[in-house]
């Protein structure tokens, strides 16, 4: 069977830890993505209540604070809809809960392609280790293969009329050794516009930084600005 056409495909679904994971690793795509009438979703996995630039802001008030900074950005890029699955932020487990709630929501939404983060330690960039990233993406993988096409897997999902889907491909953001680099000069403002919207993550502007990091991803390819991803096929 031959690898989806990322030109031509309906669906895709991104799977993150924490409110914002999504606007860093894959907002210019996404944007890229929703402009051609791709229809993307969102799942966070945590409550993102143990993360602000401001100690001062209660964990109580903390997570209300990052869903509607999500849904936000969200609505900037073009998102039609986001899932909180409420996971307590920093203590994410790859657990058969997790598995299962994934493979739920593959199963609703449907997509021909999944996007997901790193699940494997690498020491190249400490800040791409934190462990509720490396549940999130072990999960998400887990539950594209081979629980969400499997009959057998969950069988309570099939009660909720929630039938076995195939998902033909995964873009996995944050490896050390990404092969598929994707043109976002085009939507880069937009990518910066989704992550001012996560104000309390902030304690200054993140263009600078952010804009740095996309240059040198697409220098080696042609391009002004990049995001890179290990595309790996799940037929």
């Amino acid at each position: 069977m031959s690898e989806l056409d990322l030109e031509n495909f309906e669906r895709a679904l991104v799977i993150v830890a924490h409110p914002d994971d999504a606007e860093f690793g894959s907002a210019g795509t996404v944007a890229g993505w929703t402009g051609r009438g791709i229809r993307v979703d969102y799942v966070i996995c945590t409550d993102g209540a143990q993360g602000s630039a401001d100690p001062a802001v209660p964990a109580s008030q903390l997570k209300g604070i990052r869903e509607k900074e999500q849904l936000e950005a969200a609505r900037v890029l073009g998102v039609s809809e986001v899932t909180f699955l409420g996971h307590p932020d920093g203590s994410l487990v790859a657990d058969l809960g997790l598995r299962r709630d994934l493979t739920r929501q593959i199963r609703r939404y449907r997509p021909d392609l999944v996007v997901c983060q790193n699940a494997v330690r690498h020491y190249g960039n400490l800040g791409g280790n934190h462990p509720d990233h490396l549940a999130a993406g072990q999960a998400a993988i887990e539950a594209v293969y081979p629980f969400a096409r499997n009959p057998y897997a969950f069988p309570e999902l099939l009660q909720e009329g929630l039938e076995p889907h195939v998902v033909r491909e995964v873009l996995i953001t944050g490896t050390p050794d990404p092969d598929h680099f994707v043109d976002v000069t085009a939507t880069l403002e937009r990518k910066l516009e989704a992550l001012r919207c996560h104000r309390s993550q902030h304690r200054q502007d993140p263009a600078e930084r952010v804009t740095a990091r996309l240059a040198e991803a697409g220098r080696a390819h042609g391009f002004e600005y990049a995001e890179s991803f290990r595309r790996v096929s799940s037929w």
